[in-house]
């Protein structure tokens, strides 16, 4: 962890009237933690979305078979232990006197069915029980997951995957998750009934979400009463509100901010790398370009483009200038902290403007042409102002590009219904393990794998090493096969690397709450300091 140390001035009395108008029904009452973000979850139906500020506020309210502490290392949730009894067998034994939220009793019948409903065609986390072939009940407290192939990191998916009670979610006629892509309204996009530490008051999508400590929560009791995140677009406003005492946290403060903040003695800035790598994606399968369909063909599809494209971009300015030193330029698409990471793979090619041009010639496009950049303007550390240096960068190698931002509850919808030629995108590594990466980015595309490839990359090799990777229990072998992904894809340029991001939190001087390097605060342990 970093601390940040300094003063500075900062002129916020305008923006502190905005954050009072926009707090101003709020009322502090005692151990109550007000904490906003630029963003909203996308829905509190919790298989979904594969987002990460949507999975943090159902992490709150629902738990997992198996939950992961501060430091990202594994321990038991509502599974107190697991074994495999087999290559394809995995048995768990769950907690006995569970109940979730209204007060129905939790037992194996709800992990069969919140696991069947992960794997429904509108789930967006399908790709991580894939390999589940069957949720068999011993009984109530005892299940064993058949697989259709040996599946090592099985534990590590099941993190993410949330479980829901099977009455409740008949009862209310969702025993499919949403379909976020649609636009589709159910019940549990505004409803919960979890089991975990936190129980869903109120639910105003981009307006407010309000939190209850659970009374009964099984494990230690949370020491905040009440929580509630207010999503605020304008950074000024999060700040000013934090300096005002009108919020005690801020997930996402602004970096050219941080030391003003941290000068303040009411507030504390922490800074930890991420397990988190943002890049831009380029749709090298489509025929044409949907942003330039009068050209007739798809330049993207030509890697001398992609090579060009990637040495046009000056990833140290990024860096330095915007991102304030608080970024490493990377190389491939995973950062360090994951398993299979390479150091020396996470090289990059030059910045060379002068070779990118000979290159776009050699490719048929002497003069450049125009595109779209699709990028969100809510997700990540300066996402938008990212997306503005590209589109600069790009034109002194007469690439035109127009740039679309946007929210990201509008962006992602885009990506996901695959419309974007040109995109930025995040990629956190959920399971700690490269092989995460290639599931959701790299495996050729279909409706159960491959879901975010919206690249639309497709290599053979790659496809048959992934599905190796994925039952190999020999790790030297293993890592070996996850090598030679990193290398033919880095070949390919399949993606454009830009930089493993680096996050702060901003919070009171009154508050502890732990930094936790995949950007989810476990507010089960906040508490407030005596």
């Amino acid at each position: 962890m970093m601390n940040l140390k300094s003063l500075g001035n900062l002129t916020l009395k305008g923006a502190a009237i905005g954050a009072a108008l926009l707090l101003a029904t709020q009322i502090q009452a005692a151990n109550t933690l007000r904490w906003s973000s630029a963003g909203d979850a996308l829905t509190m139906d919790p298989h979904a979305q594969n987002e990460t500020p949507t999975i943090n506020m159902n992490r709150q309210v629902y738990d997992t078979l198996i939950q992961r502490d501060q430091n990202l290392k594994m321990e038991p949730g509502l599974a107190l232990s697991w074994k495999p009894l087999s290559a394809t067998q995995w048995q768990f034994d769950l907690r006995r006197g569970v109940t979730f939220h209204d007060g129905s009793a939790f037992s194996a019948e709800d992990v069969k069915f919140s696991i069947e409903r992960a794997q429904a065609n509108t789930s967006d986390f399908k790709a991580y029980v894939n390999t589940i072939e069957s949720v068999e009940i011993i009984d109530d407290y005892t299940i064993v997951i058949n697989t259709k192939t040996p599946d090592p990191i099985l534990p590590s998916y099941l993190t993410f995957v949330f479980i829901m009670d099977q009455t409740w979610s008949l009862t209310h006629k969702v025993s499919s998750p949403q379909d976020y892509n649609s636009s589709e309204e159910t019940y549990a996009v505004r409803h919960a009934n979890g089991t975990g530490a936190y129980t869903l008051a109120e639910r105003e999508p981009d307006l407010k979400t309000v939190l209850q400590k659970n009374p009964n929560y099984w494990g230690p009791a949370a020491q905040i009463e009440t929580i509630i995140h207010t999503p605020i677009a304008s950074a000024p406003t999060r700040v000013a509100a934090l300096l005002s005492n009108e919020l005690d946290f801020v997930l996402d403060p602004p970096i050219q901010d941080l030391k003003r903040l941290d000068g303040e003695a009411s507030i504390d800035v922490i800074s930890v790398p991420q397990i988190r790598t943002i890049f831009l994606g380029m749709d090298q399968g489509a025929k044409t370009l949907r942003s330039n369909s009068e050209l007739g063909k798809n330049p993207l599809a030509d890697k001398r483009v992609r090579k060009a494209m990637y040495m046009a971009i000056d990833v140290k300015a990024i860096q330095q200038k915007i991102m304030r030193g608080l970024a490493e330029p990377a190389g491939i698409i995973t950062a360090p902290g994951v398993n299979g990471y390479n150091k020396a793979l996470d090289t990059r090619l030059p910045f060379d403007r002068k070779q990118a041009k000979e290159l776009l010639a050699q490719a048929g496009y002497p003069e450049g042409f125009k595109i779209r950049l699709d990028c969100p303007n809510n997700r990540y550390i300066n996402d938008e102002a990212i997306c503005q240096a590209v589109v600069s960068m790009l034109s002194k190698i007469d690439i035109n590009v127009s740039l679309n931002a946007q929210p990201k509850s509008i962006f992602f919808k885009a990506i996901s219904n695959n419309e974007s030629d040109f995109y930025l995108l995040g990629w956190g590594v959920a399971t700690l393990d490269s092989e995460y990466v290639f599931r959701y980015l790299l495996n050729t595309r279909s409706d159960k794998i491959g879901t975010w490839n919206r690249a639309n990359f497709s290599n053979a090799e790659v496809d048959q090493l992934i599905a190796k990777i994925q039952q190999e229990v020999d790790l030297t072998k293993r890592d070996q096969m996850i090598e030679r992904v990193w290398q033919i894809t880095k070949e390919d340029i399949t993606y454009l690397p830009l930089h493993h991001q680096v996050i702060s939190w901003a919070m009171s001087s009154k508050l502890s709450l732990p930094i936790v390097a995949s950007n989810e605060p476990l507010f089960r342990l906040a508490a407030f300091k005596k």
